[in-house]
């Protein structure tokens, strides 16, 4: 592999890209499929909420094992095992029998579904340079609303034709274009080469990461502060697009092909939220455009849930899913809270233990649509991203933000002493 730091770092950024890509598309199927499966295995809107219930919550404890890989064993190694994980347990949902076996498949698939997320946002983090960084990031993890749509249009094919089965076969076995790019192309991070190294010849055993160094004096805030910020933004996430084509199918009377649709002209809104906030934390500040994202998010989502037109229903899913960049922005914000030591780590701690608490947010959506209906769960999911945004404004601004701030500062204060000379 050339050493190229040019080429090195475009192709980490292809590399996770598509990773996290086929990470959402194995996510996102499972909504997608949620009326077809629910029909066909005869389960309750109840037991079709734990299976992504289920699946978020391994995707919670991936944080605790994938996360700890990616600091142990290096970012390339963890997303390759993240990859070959989930793309296996998709492919085996194709031959369930009954909705238990798809819960147990989903909770392991979880596993691998948040690993990527974790390797993925410190590799790039650590390949690109700091003033490129917030877009580098957002730019990777804007490709889950690739995947989501790659996910719908997908499923608006498959699904008619040979049903949710042949999606889930179809769909795991597609991640090993992921697989081979990683393997052939994507090297490991220098930066966590070079601290593995001087770790090493220090103290054998130090660079190992440890869970308990999140809740140290140094960083324990940030920890409970970023884990909080993420479970309230996933669960308002989570609640509203685990629902949402199933609420178009039966509230607002889309056939499943219009609504597959929908979902992926939504998910185009979503992919030029992603890259636009992401060139704009680069320019005011991570935590400002996180804070932008998520108040965003919360004004729009419940306007959506009220509109019964057809046509007007297909103009703002987009400017809605706009503003859901909030996930893209996290991965290089986290990432930069936390020393290079347990960076994949601290910043899988957050993201994903925050998905994990989400996971409840389905099923209790869910369980209250019975009574009384999706459109009103999903619009309370709006206030969620607003308490979500007050808690960002608690966390610190990422470290070169702080340095460059610094830097500003100085240059500020020495001025008048030159002048006075």
């Amino acid at each position: 592999m050339s050493s190229n730091p040019a080429s090195l770092k475009w192709r980490v950024l292809i590399g996770c890209f598509l990773s996290y890509m086929f990470d959402a598309v194995d996510i996102i199927i499972l909504a997608i499929a949620m009326p077809a499966i629910t029909a066909s295995l005869h389960i309750t809107q109840s037991q079709a909420g734990l299976l992504v219930t289920a699946t978020l919550l391994g995707i919670g404890l991936s944080s605790v094992v994938m996360g700890r890989l990616a600091d142990t064993l290096g970012r390339r190694t963890a997303l390759l095992l993240s990859l070959v994980t989930f793309g296996t347990l998709t492919m085996a949902i194709a031959a369930a029998t009954d909705w238990r076996h798809i819960l147990l498949l989903r909770f392991l698939a979880g596993l691998g579904l948040g690993g990527v997320w974790s390797a993925a946002a410190a590799h790039v983090s650590e390949t690109w340079p700091a003033h490129q960084r917030g877009r580098a990031t957002a730019f990777v993890l804007s490709s889950f609303s690739v995947g989501a749509a790659v996910a719908a249009l997908t499923a608006a094919w498959l699904l008619p034709l040979y049903g949710w089965r042949m999606l889930f076969l179809v769909c795991g076995a597609a991640v090993v274009i992921a697989i081979v790019y990683v393997w052939l192309r994507v090297p490991e991070s220098q930066v966590w080469c070079a601290q593995r190294a001087s770790s090493s010849s220090a103290t054998v055993g130090a660079g190992s990461a440890r869970l308990a160094d999140l809740f140290a004096a140094g960083t324990l805030r940030t920890t409970l502060l970023g884990t909080a910020t993420s479970a309230l933004a996933l669960s308002a996430y989570w609640g509203a697009s685990t629902w949402l084509p199933t609420f178009l199918v039966r509230e607002r009377g889309l056939d499943v092909a219009t609504m597959a649709s929908f979902v992926a002209v939504l998910n185009i809104g979503m992919f030029l939220g992603y890259n636009v906030f992401g060139v704009l934390a680069d320019r005011i500040g991570k935590q400002r455009a996180v804070i932008a994202s998520l108040i965003g998010s919360g004004l729009t989502l419940p306007v959506y849930t009220f509109v019964t037109d057809h046509a007007t229903l297909l103009m703002l899913g987009p400017v809605f899913a706009f503003f859901m960049a909030f996930a893209g922005l996290v991965g290089s914000y986290f990432a930069e809270l936390f020393p290079t030591r347990i960076r994949a780590t601290g910043a899988g701690f957050c993201f994903n233990v925050g998905r994990g608490i989400s996971a409840f947010s389905p099923l209790a959506l869910g369980s209250a649509a019975t009574a009384f209906g999706f459109a009103p769960g999903i619009a309370l999911c709006g206030a969620l991203f607003l308490l979500s945004a007050g808690v960002v404004a608690l966390l610190p601004r990422a470290a070169n933000e702080q340095e460059a701030a610094a830097d500003t500062s100085a240059s500020r204060n020495a001025i008048p002493s030159l002048d006075a000379s």
